[in-house]
């Protein structure tokens, strides 16, 4: 099976293939063709996600799955959320968006917040949908070198460490998009036997 996922992000690609561990291959925008923006007008993650899918499937009839992500941060009613990859404006930029977070939480004592990841799915005619969430804080002071956006300033419950200090492999066990993915993983699964 071949299927599109419908990001320019090739660190989510990575993280992707990683969970899928070789059973399906997963095609990036770029071999597909596709190297325009893709559409993220909605108001939520979901809406994005769907949107995103349908752009590719509409465009370049492959079968596809896209995903958004927010990170929602009780204190701030649940901000950034949809709007997390673009906090801190044009252009996109993980840097001014984590100086925005920790600015924006500077004297709250609250540090609470979620990771949240809807993964849409267009597969055959249908449409399917996939969230993960991982609880956990926001730290003070951005600690490791992996991951990207938000990860080094989000401590997971249960962890010490940043998700931008975990490994690969350690970060998709207990994070957001790890849990979206392997609930897609096991319907994909499920679809190919």
């Amino acid at each position: 099976m071949k299927i599109c996922f419908a990001t320019n992000n090739p660190k989510k690609i990575e993280e992707v293939k990683a969970a899928l561990g070789g059973r399906i291959e997963i095609l990036s925008l770029r071999d597909i063709g596709c190297l325009e923006e893709l559409p993220e007008t909605g108001d939520t993650l979901d809406h994005n996600a769907f949107q995103k899918a349908q752009y590719v499937r509409d465009h370049y009839g492959v079968d596809c799955f896209a995903d958004d992500t927010g990170l929602e941060v009780e204190a701030l009613n649940g901000a950034p959320g949809v709007y997390s990859g673009r906090y801190a404006g044009e252009p996109r930029s993980d840097e001014r968006n984590v100086d925005l977070l920790l600015k924006n939480l500077e004297g709250i004592s609250n540090r609470k917040a979620q990771f949240r990841t809807v993964i849409a799915l267009l597969l055959e005619g249908e449409a399917y949908a996939f969230e993960g969430v991982a609880k956990g804080e926001i730290i003070d002071q951005r600690r490791g070198t992996k991951g990207f956006g938000y990860d080094p300033i989000f401590v997971a419950e249960g962890k010490k460490e940043t998700f931008a200090e975990l490994s690969m492999e350690e970060k998709n066990k207990i994070s957001h998009r790890g849990k979206a993915v392997a609930q897609l993983v096991d319907f994909l699964k499920q679809k190919n036997s």
